[in-house]
């Protein structure tokens, strides 16, 4: 969850079954496979409890049943049964591992720079609040008059603190990585970035006055856009052992992120927590992942008005968000020194890191 004001959240992921049907579509990666014979093997990088999981190794010719001409077929486990598998793209989630890199080296970087707040102020074991402005947290006067137009993605690499950190990187390393492995880096990538600038555009919309940092917005886009592909992929065809183990992925999947939603929005609403950046890192990964996964539709025709449609949701949805927000907006003039406006609730309150202007 992002955090807001002077407390924070973390935020949540999607308990998710499916890589027990997992595989990798690199000839040298290690890949996971469903077992139907076997009710009681289990892989330790699962997202939750899986079952009938066992790993396969794809250099070893004896764990594949050869076809007519001799080349290496439908794979077998040990006691030389098929199983199913679950091609993905890539063996690991490099940009999931990136970003959760670098936003643990940035917390610990600040924390030592510019000291631990007390719990009073930040119950999320982290800096004080202008140290977070002073890193380029959202702070919607320095985006808004100033121009400061960075602030809109500069927050995701940013965290209250040491909780806030653990929650939101631990849904990025599980859930987003494994999506990750599904869609690739580049698609992964751009749904975390552009999630990013909705998540703080709605923030900025309507939490104007709030300090927000967190990953969690960009992690609600990889939702709203794994809905949007199961959406575009659900009359794929299943006749196919890919088709149908793909179609039985994408609805525990979909169950798993319908779940993650209902519970960061009921969370989304206790103080201290950014719920328009959920809400707007949500929508806009449900419209640009509706653009990006059309392709994923069979009929070229359905390609073409589903890219269509979500390129008209997206344009709408950046065109508006942006519009109000530098349009209609007023932002506090208090909040250009932050320093001083948490001195004004706490006596203890110190100001270690501040902009060299003094806001």
């Amino acid at each position: 969850m992002a955090f807001t004001g002077n407390g924070s959240g973390g935020g949540g992921g999607a308990n998710d079954r499916s890589e027990s049907l997992l595989s990798s579509s690199q000839p040298n990666d290690d890949y996971y496979s469903k077992n139907h014979n076997d009710s009681t093997s289990r892989h330790s990088t699962s997202l939750g409890t899986n079952q009938g999981s066992e790993m396969i190794d794809p250099a070893d010719d004896g764990a594949y049943k050869l076809d007519d001409d001799g080349q290496r077929g439908t794979p077998t486990s040990d006691d030389g049964s098929e199983v199913d598998v679950y091609f993905v793209k890539q063996r690991r989630g490099y940009c999931s591992i990136l970003f959760s890199l670098v936003q643990t080296i940035i917390l610990v970087v600040m924390m030592w720079q510019c000291g631990v707040a007390p719990l009073n102020i930040n119950p999320m074991v982290g800096p004080y609040p202008d140290a977070l402005n002073y890193w380029g947290a959202k702070n919607s006067v320095l985006i808004i008059d100033d121009g400061e137009w960075w602030r809109l993605l500069t927050p995701i690499l940013l965290h209250a603190g040491v909780i806030h950190l653990l929650c939101n990187v631990g849904v990025q390393l599980e859930t987003g990585a494994f999506f990750e492995r599904e869609w690739g880096s580049a698609k992964w990538l751009i749904v975390y970035l552009t999630s990013a600038i909705g998540s703080s555009c709605l923030s900025t919309i309507f939490m104007p006055g709030n300090i927000s940092v967190g990953s969690s917005g960009s992690v609600c886009g990889l939702f709203g856009a794994k809905l949007s592909e199961v959406f575009c992929r659900i009359c794929e065809s299943r006749r196919t052992s890919q088709g149908r183990i793909g179609h039985e992925v994408r609805m525990e999947q979909c169950r798993g992120v319908m779940c993650s939603v209902v519970l960061i929005g009921l969370f989304s609403f206790i103080p201290f927590v950014d719920w328009a950046a959920h809400l707007g890192g949500f929508l806009a990964g449900l419209v640009v992942g509706l653009m990006i996964f059309s392709f994923s539709v069979g009929n070229r025709w359905w390609v073409g008005i589903w890219f269509l449609v979500g390129l008209v949701l997206t344009v709408v949805f950046y065109t508006v968000s942006l519009k109000y927000m530098y349009n209609e907006v007023e932002p506090p003039e208090e909040m250009r020194d932050v320093c001083g406006y948490y001195k004004q609730f706490f006596e203890d309150y110190e100001c270690n890191c501040q902009l060299n202007d003094g806001r």
